[in-house]
């Protein structure tokens, strides 16, 4: 039994008296909540999580209704989350899939660190259309005709290292995103943006951008 199972079922176990999750098969484990529906979740415990691992999981394991990344750093690319969304196979960390088996919707669950931002950067009313590069990087076109790309940081005070750690794994952006609605950026986040030519902005702050691009 890999670690990352070992870890899930410890985690799952205390949280309820009423949960119960046990060892399957794999890297599948199975979680029963009273009231609400059977889970069965493939956990992952590497890095990143790319279109050809989840369908890895999903050839070997056809009935999983969640696929979990157990890694607290774990990166979804844009196209394995479309491929689990088509299957009715929810996907996120260890947090989203606990509070999707007592809510009762794990086949369509998404990660709950970005789950918010990831809809309402669907709802202003001056972007056309949206494409999901990464769990936490958009490429939005507006319909100006213009394109812009958005990278989304969880942190609560962002610095600049996560700044510049963003751009270099995901590439440029050009808005920086505080996600986390308690978050404020630090004077050096801010000073890192222009050094790299990018708005380092909270969320009630995005529309207005978006307008002046």
């Amino acid at each position: 039994m890999k670690w990352q199972i070992k870890y899930a079922l410890a985690n799952l176990n205390k949280e309820s008296e009423q949960d119960c999750a046990r060892y399957v098969e794999n890297d599948v484990i199975e979680i029963t909540v009273e009231g609400k529906p059977d889970v069965l979740a493939a956990i992952f415990g590497d890095y990143d999580v790319t279109k050809e691992i989840a369908e890895k999981y999903v050839l070997q394991n056809p009935d999983i209704d969640f696929l979990c990344g157990y890694r607290k750093d774990c990166v979804w690319e844009g196209a394995a989350i479309s491929y689990l969304r088509d299957r009715n196979i929810g996907w996120g960390n260890l947090g989203t899939l606990g509070s999707a088996i007592h809510d009762g919707n794990a086949n369509y669950a998404e990660h709950k660190v970005f789950k918010f931002s990831a809809r309402l950067i669907h709802q202003y009313g001056i972007v056309d259309t949206v494409e999901r590069e990464f769990d936490r990087i958009f490429r939005v076109t507006l319909k100006n005709g213009r394109t812009v790309r958005i990278g989304m940081i969880p942190d609560y005070e962002p610095t600049a290292d996560n700044i510049r750690s963003m751009w270099e794994k995901f590439g440029p952006v050009d808005i920086a995103w505080n996600i986390n609605p308690n978050g404020t950026p630090c004077a050096t986040a801010m000073r890192a943006g222009e050094e790299l030519g990018c708005e380092v902005l909270k969320t009630d702050e995005m529309k207005e951008c978006l307008q002046r691009f």
